[in-house]
């Protein structure tokens, strides 16, 4: 996106059952001990990061089929979930 059309400022909506969305920022905002403004970019610098990281978590090799479950039951959370797929194929050399 050029400069140009990066607008002055973005708004978000907290009212019509949207109010979750303040307590979020504020608690980003706690979290990252700075304004809601700078807390919104962190968390959605983080986010993108941190769920790539999981991935590989996930994709390893010397984890358990349960063990890679509970990780994703852990980390997964609104917007973002993790599925552990296992399957079974059989090739019969046709």
């Amino acid at each position: 996106m050029a400069t140009k059309d990066v607008p002055k400022s973005v708004r978000i909506r907290t009212g019509d059952g949207n109010e979750y969305r303040f307590d979020a920022i504020e608690r980003a905002a706690d979290f990252y001990d700075c304004n809601r403004s700078d807390a919104v970019a962190y968390a959605c610098d983080n986010v993108p990061a941190l769920v790539e990281a999981a991935r590989d978590v996930l994709e390893r090799d010397d984890l358990t089929t349960e063990q890679k479950r509970e990780i994703a039951e852990t980390m997964s959370t609104r917007g973002v979930e993790f599925e552990i797929e296992s399957s079974v194929g059989v090739d019969r050399g046709n």
